[in-house]
């Protein structure tokens, strides 16, 4: 699902960042002139033509799946909150835009974090009439801005886990909803939007987000969280190899960072420092196939239900077989749909 954005990436990893001066944006231009400009855009800022880039982006209908184009939103957004003093301004030259793209400056400005984003949106609302029940939710946050959005759900506790199973009536059928919550482990495209923020303001903040997400490399919980934590371990190293600056801070954050970061942070120093980063795509493609065959830990150890005690499940094992359930379902974290954008990717790269 997320090939194209990931294979752009892969393009612009093999791009020069040593160009001598930032290539000016023909509004005709090709997406790949586009995507070399996005990438040695935090090396040579060109704010005077990031408009031109933009309209290149729409012309070339990258933003007609919204979950392959998280690296130009993450652009759009950074270039946005690079000048906050400007940002009206840059908005406004983003103009025309075709209608089935507004939703990318909506969520651009409310992804920007700019000081004044909430009465920009305000304003732009007469100029997007069809989009002003997404600005509506931005404004009333029942839409998280990039900053808000959180790295996983809270977990619950093993009392909530207790009252959960004990109290759930089990002739009820389950009704399936979709979760719309964003999520850093569940919406692979927001570490795209990460890295297109960090290329557009050379910020450190987007990158701390991604360091935090390392620890799911070493995850066997779900194959969401593996993979995101993988790529985020790839695309780290990836860069860093490319870009000193990103490698020195990286080394930096190792002497801060937790246990269970620094771990991760430090296999993508060293593979940056030694320009070994396949032996991060094989380790990652193995813990998927691993993590496919035996599933979760938490299904392999139930450690949850040791918790428990004996007589707690002994307890809900009698009321099943009361009330004539012929199993009791253990509660476990069972991954959900693996990225397969990411495996075809990384197999290609064998």
């Amino acid at each position: 699902m997320r090939y194209v954005a990931l294979t752009a990436a892969a393009f612009m990893l093999v791009q020069p960042a040593y160009a001598e001066k930032a290539p000016q944006i023909d509004p005709r231009a090709s997406l790949g002139v586009v995507q070399q400009w996005i990438y040695n855009y935090r090396a040579k800022p060109d704010y005077a033509h990031i408009p031109a880039a933009v309209r290149v982006l729409f012309h070339s209908q990258t933003f007609k799946e919204p979950e392959n184009a998280g690296i130009y939103l993450g652009f759009v957004a950074g270039a946005i909150a690079s000048n906050p003093a400007k940002a009206e301004q840059l908005v406004n030259s983003l103009f025309p835009i075709p209608p089935e793209d507004e939703w990318v400056i909506v969520r651009a400005v409310a992804y920007s974090g700019v000081p004044d984003w909430r009465n920009i949106l305000r304003r732009m609302t007469q100029r997007m009439p069809a989009r002003k029940v997404m600005i509506d939710a931005y404004l009333a946050g029942r839409l998280p801005t990039l900053a808000e959005i959180p790295l996983e759900d809270a977990k619950p506790g093993m009392m909530d886990k207790l009252k959960g199973t004990f109290t759930k009536n089990p002739f009820a059928k389950d009704e399936r909803k979709v979760n719309i919550k964003l999520t850093f482990a569940t919406n692979q495209d927001l570490l795209d939007t990460l890295w297109g923020y960090y290329f557009a303001t050379g910020s450190n903040v987007p990158i701390q987000r991604i360091v935090q997400m390392l620890p799911w490399s070493k995850s066997r919980d779900t194959i969401d969280k593996l993979t995101v934590g993988s790529m985020a371990r790839y695309t780290l190293a990836s860069y860093a190899v490319r870009d000193a600056k990103l490698r020195e801070y990286l080394r930096g954050e190792l002497a801060r960072q937790p246990a269970a970061v620094k771990a991760p942070l430090t296999e993508v120093v060293e593979a940056a420092d030694t320009v070994q980063i396949g032996a991060l795509r094989k380790d990652a493609l193995a813990a998927v196939d691993e993590l496919k065959i035996k599933g979760s830990d938490s299904r392999r150890d139930i450690s949850f239900w040791g918790q428990v005690g004996v007589g707690a499940v002994a307890l809900g094992c009698v009321s099943a077989a009361a009330l004539g359930q012929v199993a009791v379902g253990i509660p476990c974290v069972i991954g959900g749909s693996a990225s397969q954008g990411l495996l075809s990717f990384w197999e290609k790269q064998q």
